[in-house]
């Protein structure tokens, strides 16, 4: 077996796997429980002033029979005595000495604020901190988590208190709901911060009863905006990931979130830069058992490319990430339609003829069987035909030979200015 074990900055734990701070992580039993499922690590709920919740909180989004595609919620940090966390904190770590038990804190952006709860919450015995600037809903509106974390200069102060009180490594979880993350995460790094997490959830309203016309979730016939997360935003937060892990200021580990549900999408994360990654809808969905599908599916992954450690895969596909003006534009793919797979459920035909470049024929054979086929020096190569339909191996993406040099958009443009080149 491959070596699964990870360091983020400084936490350690025996693989890759953590959940993230969420409902799963509210209590030591379910803490326990986790790792005694397997997983490497948790990130515990957000502490700070104890709270209180509101009911219902939950909502989910189901697409084409797919139950909770996506995940939104409204509920707040713990709503449990802080004394109560920490004594569990300190039992857990007990227990399971070799886990990472990383504590997620929120408070007012006031440095006594942080060096109070910094100083208190570390005398539990947490591996780490993660600082929770992410949260959309219900503390944003007091001066915390997404209301802190869009302001740069504020991620910066706030992660400098941070690090004045604590003993130990600091994560800062960054919002999504900003124009561009590295902008922050550059702010976390400038502000002394150990590593980054990403992405924390997405501002989202997740639908509406269309018999009462109520919001979802509604409380008392009334709703309010949440978080967003689950299968639907793994792109969104898979190109967030990638982004900073490219970025020459953001020179500090990634602890990955958004929308990671399986070993493969972890690795996905990984090779985009992640030195780990968090989980939290997938296991609300299933439970804590899912981890040994990814523990398992992970150590085959390792196994049959060769590699004797899962931080051999992190970055190694950052190179391939790029700016669309270092694309080269000679480069050629088409569609061919393998008929003795292809069904004849014409989706390829309809999606091409209607809305992208009518490069597909529907022809009559000898027999007077219709069949499908490309005009291949009209196809653009968009891959739309491939995307819709449904049957594996009944369309292929055949990269052609090229024949002009490769030329990219911002080498067309120079050349265009200067001649020479």
């Amino acid at each position: 077996m491959a070596d699964l074990s990870i360091d983020l900055a400084g936490i350690k734990s025996p693989n890759p796997f953590w959940l993230a701070s969420a409902p799963p992580t509210n209590s030591g039993y379910q803490v326990q429980k986790a790792f005694e499922a397997g997983w490497g690590g948790a990130v515990w709920k957000t502490l700070g002033e104890p709270i209180l919740n509101v009911t219902s909180r939950f909502a989910g989004f189901h697409f084409n029979g797919q139950r909770m595609a996506g995940f939104n919620n409204i509920e707040l940090i713990t709503d449990r005595p802080i004394d109560e966390n920490l004594k569990e904190i300190y039992e857990t770590k007990k227990r399971f000495p070799n886990h990472a038990v990383v504590a997620s804190l929120m408070v007012e952006p006031k440095r006594d604020k942080w060096h109070e709860i910094v100083k208190r919450v570390q005398d539990a015995g947490v591996d780490g901190f993660e600082l929770n600037f992410g949260c959309p809903h219900g503390m944003s509106e007091r001066g915390m988590g997404s209301a802190s974390g869009q302001h740069p200069d504020l991620v910066e102060k706030q992660t400098m208190w941070v690090k004045e009180a604590a003993e130990v490594p600091v994560i800062v979880k960054l919002t999504p709901n900003i124009t561009d993350i590295t902008v922050t995460a550059a702010a976390a790094v400038q502000g002394g911060a150990d590593a980054v997490s990403m992405i924390n959830t997405i501002n989202s309203l997740a639908g509406v009863d269309l018999d009462t016309w109520e919001t979802i979730p509604s409380v008392a016939g009334k709703g309010a905006h949440g978080g967003y997360c689950g299968p639907a935003v793994k792109p969104i937060a898979l190109n967030m990931v990638a982004e900073c892990a490219r970025h020459p200021k953001i020179n500090v580990p990634i602890s990955a979130i958004g929308g990671i549900s399986t070993w493969q999408d972890a690795v996905e994360f990984m090779l985009m830069g992640a030195s780990g990654v968090q989980v939290c809808t997938a296991a609300m969905h299933h439970g804590f058992r899912i981890v040994e599908d990814m523990i398992d599916g992970l150590n085959h992954y390792l196994e049959d490319k060769g590699l004797t450690s899962v931080n051999e895969l992190t970055g190694k596909s950052i190179h391939r990430f790029t700016n669309w003006g270092d694309l080269d534009l000679n480069y050629k793919r088409v569609a061919r339609i393998n008929n003795d797979v292809c069904i004849n459920c014409n989706k390829c035909y309809i999606a091409c003829e209607d809305t992208a470049h009518r490069c597909i024929d529907m022809l009559t054979d000898n027999n007077g069987s219709k069949y499908l086929k490309v005009r291949e020096e009209e196809c653009v190569g968009c891959n739309l035909c491939s995307i819709v339909c449904p049957v594996e191996g009944a369309i292929n993406m055949a990269e052609l030979p090229q024949t002009l040099p490769s030329m990219t958009w911002n080498e067309r443009q120079k050349a265009i200015q200067d001649p020479v080149y």
